[in-house]
């Protein structure tokens, strides 16, 4: 694998008892606050053996929320699912701790503090960011409790082939519109100047990005907020977030190439038999 490529970087993002931390995963470079734009994208949060992490998502039925592979293997316990658009505007995140760490979530702590719980399961052919050809970072919740659509039905996934239809000259001229909970690339506020990733204000954006190239398995864009065409990419927290071409989801976050995320992301296609068969297990 290229050793640029940051497994993960679009969307995982490890959360420490005493804060928020960065792990593998992307967040939202540029773009803007989604309001209510995309009410059906939800954060998500877990636990694993090596911390708590979280991850966007996306509700496609009243019991299941997709999101990435990497988001949903080695979960313990249930995960925790909300679908606030503004979930802190500085820490702390409100989000509740288990009683204990080593077994997760379980759905009565989850329902006590008021969010929605559910069962993680990973697509059986997962390559663990080892083989592009096979990538398949593709994950699901499957809720304890069905949930109402929260616009016009449920976020529709297009339906199989829909990337391979536009043109191999076109694909830098389409624009694609991610949604997520990542971290927002900026300058601090005070001491070095540099651009990092800055988990507050947690929060729901979208972002504009126009296409790169596409794989049998991969929708690959172009993150630099600085396009003409775009208005900015992924980054940490973003990860399973959907990726939406004309209304319907085309892909989820699934890595980015720079620790700074300001370059090209990879998403994991949706409209290819292998991930639409499975996803068909769960009545999607």
């Amino acid at each position: 694998m290229n050793k640029r490529l940051i497994a993960g970087l679009t969307g995982l993002v490890a959360i420490a008892s005493l804060g928020l931390g960065v792990a593998p995963a992307n967040a939202t470079t540029g773009g803007e606050p989604d309001g209510d734009l995309h009410p059906d994208v939800g954060l998500i949060l877990f636990y694993a053996e090596d911390g708590r992490y979280r991850c966007s998502a996306t509700l496609v039925s009243p019991t299941v929320v997709v999101t990435a592979a990497h988001c949903t293997e080695g979960t313990l316990g249930s995960t925790l699912v909300t679908f606030e658009s503004v979930i802190a505007e500085e820490p702390p995140s409100g989000f509740p701790l288990a009683a204990d760490p080593t077994v997760g979530y379980t759905p009565a702590e989850l329902a006590a503090a008021g969010y929605i719980s559910g069962t993680a399961y990973t697509h059986p052919q997962y390559s663990g960011f080892t083989d592009l050809d096979n990538w398949n970072d593709v994950g699901v919740i499957v809720l304890d409790e069905p949930v109402a659509s929260f616009g016009d039905g449920y976020a529709d996934i297009a339906a199989l082939g829909t990337l391979d239809a536009i043109k191999k000259s076109d694909i830098s001229k389409t624009l694609f519109t991610a949604v997520g909970y990542g971290t927002e690339m900026r300058k601090p506020d005070s001491g070095p100047q540099k651009p990092q990733p800055m988990t507050y204000p947690l929060l729901r954006r979208y972002v504009e990005m126009p296409g790169q190239k596409l794989t049998p398995q991969i929708l690959q864009t172009n993150g630099n907020p600085n396009d003409q065409h775009g208005t900015g990419g992924t980054c940490f927290g973003d990860s399973g977030g959907p990726v939406y071409l004309n209304g319907e989801i085309v892909a989820v976050t699934s890595y980015g190439y720079t620790a700074n995320c300001r370059y090209l992301g990879g998403y994991q296609r949706l409209d290819i038999p292998v991930v639409a068969d499975w996803l068909a297990t769960f009545g999607v």
